[in-house]
């Protein structure tokens, strides 16, 4: 008999904090499958991407590890982007496939891999990941992206979601505003392509570029759904315990909502793509009842990080409603917009239902959690920022923080440090999209901003020359982090090199 349990982890896309319904009394989008969450297991109030953007948050959910140590240090990757997961590092994947567990990823990928080449460049691009720190810091090989047209369809990718710990991929290999717009299987195209789109409209946006023949933006999430929902299907019926990794690729641009969901929020395009989001949850549900594993199933609901402006805030303020809630700044900003995010979590057979949880928890955590359950220890250089989280989930009352401190980060690579009550952002604006925008909104500024969050949530009031010697902790714990390679115990570890910060001299001194 089964006794590890299975893993479904939902990662919704650019979704709020605000947007969903059991955080936020005033929302104007019910969701009550998610809610169902809630209710059934414990609600997160506290809860943090390691980055305001998509890529860096996905790195740090499967390697435990923070985003800006990976060659990574500002914005995302793209759809023809090299792969930022290190060769051999650990995942929540390997984790798990090394102790007995099925693992597979359907969704939204955005985490970058090798395409196959045309003959004329098959060796004028060396495997990124095999180049030194010294030569992809000097030459940004890391960054630099493949050429569309260099590109073989026909040929197989590497260094994909196969080879970091998944037995099974389906999915698109960026944003789905991304091009190419295609389906990958394992480590092949589903179609070729056989015709360029491409959409200008604010909400409906994605990038022109090669599309696939199977391939309809507004058919991608019900898709990928179908598939999550086989996946569950089949390894059920194997009676072996599984991991889903499953993000999504909504409510993210192109909002399209299907039509029978088009005006059900009562707010715009993006409440009714909520809605739609909302529905997946269901039909997961469902799902594991059907199949009857639905108590020993761990599923997780969480964001990769604030909601997009592409939402339309002034929009949806007129019909009441705010993604961000009482947060200030959206996605990509340091401020708590960017990067508090909604986190469910149901496991009937383990989790008192009804909880709610206000401890500082981060979605780099799933690693060490993982490795809680199934009575591993992590190496040295695995989870370097992974904290375990399963007293909390089991509803255990700790003395302590579970996390001595997290440390936040922008889309411009600005970070913050939040510990307890203080949080100390080393950028004079948002680090991102709202204002104050890095450059010239930034000028006559403080240089770095600390604030009070259980006196101003709203991060309004910036206190930065009133405490000296929380502005000087901070600061040092931060640069212990960066300097070790880690924010855990254990042995001191390298970061990856690539293009560095470059305000990391003043805001650390190092």
């Amino acid at each position: 008999m089964q006794k590890q349990p299975n893993i479904v982890y939902i990662l919704a896309d650019d979704m709020g904090y605000g947007d969903v319904s059991c955080l936020n009394s005033e929302s104007k989008i019910h969701t009550a499958n998610i809610d169902r969450l809630a209710a059934e297991g414990m609600a997160f109030t506290d809860a943090h991407a390691s980055s305001a953007v998509c890529t860096p948050s996905r790195y740090s959910i499967l390697t435990g590890r923070y985003n800006w140590r990976s060659w990574l240090k500002s914005h995302v990757t793209h759809g023809y982007s090299r792969p930022l997961i290190e060769a051999g590092r650990m995942t929540a994947a390997s984790l798990l496939r090394d102790h007995g567990y099925a693992t597979g990823c359907v969704g939204k990928w955005h985490l970058g891999w090798d395409w196959g080449m045309v003959e004329k460049s098959a060796t004028a691009e060396p495997d990124a990941r095999k180049i030194s720190p010294a030569e992809a810091r000097d030459r940004f090989e890391l960054r630099k992206e493949v050429k569309p047209e260099d590109v073989d369809f026909a040929k197989p990718i590497i260094n994909g979601p196969n080879e970091v710990g998944f037995d099974y991929f389906f999915g698109i290999s960026a944003s789905l505003d991304m091009a190419p717009h295609v389906y990958v299987e394992n480590d092949r195209v589903t179609a070729q392509p056989d015709r360029v789109t491409g959409n200008d409209d604010l909400m409906q946006f994605w990038r022109e570029g090669p599309t696939g023949a199977d391939f309809e933006h507004e058919q991608v999430l019900p898709k990928m759904t179908a598939k999550a929902l086989g996946y569950i299907d089949q390894q059920a019926a194997a009676q072996k315990p599984f991991f889903l990794y499953f993000p999504l690729p909504a409510p993210h641009t192109p909002i399209l909502p299907l039509p029978e969901f088009r005006g059900k929020s009562g707010t715009n395009l993006y409440g009714d793509f909520c809605l739609q989001v909302d529905d997946v949850v269901g039909q997961v549900l469902a799902a594991l009842e059907r199949n009857g594993i639905a108590d020993n199933t761990i599923i997780i609901f969480t964001s990769d990080n604030g909601c997009s402006p592409r939402a339309d805030f002034d929009e949806l303020k007129k019909f009441g409603h705010n993604p961000s809630y009482v947060f200030r700044g959206h996605k990509a900003d340091i401020y708590d917009g960017g990067h508090r995010i909604p986190l469910l979590i149901r496991w009937p057979e383990q989790m008192p239902a009804g909880r709610v949880c206000d401890d500082t928890v981060c979605l780099v955590d799933l690693l060490a959690t993982c490795a809680e359950i199934v009575g591993a220890e992590l190496p040295d250089d695995a989870g370097e920022d992974s904290v375990g989280n399963l007293d909390l989930w089991r509803g255990g009352k700790l003395n302590r923080s579970l996390r001595e401190a997290t440390v936040h980060h922008s889309i411009d690579g600005s970070f913050a440090i939040r510990k307890g009550r203080w949080k100390l952002e080393l950028c004079p604006g948002s680090g991102g999209w709202s204002s104050p925008r890095p450059g010239k909104e930034c000028e006559g500024l403080p240089a770095m901003q600390l604030y009070d969050m259980q006196a101003d949530i709203g991060e309004r009031v910036n206190v930065y020359d009133q405490h000296p010697e929380v502005v000087k902790e901070l600061q040092a714990l931060l640069t212990g982090y960066i300097e070790n390679g880690r924010s855990t115990p254990g042995a001191p570890q390298p970061n990856t090199d690539g293009p560095w910060w470059p305000q990391l001299w003043w805001m650390t001194g190092i």
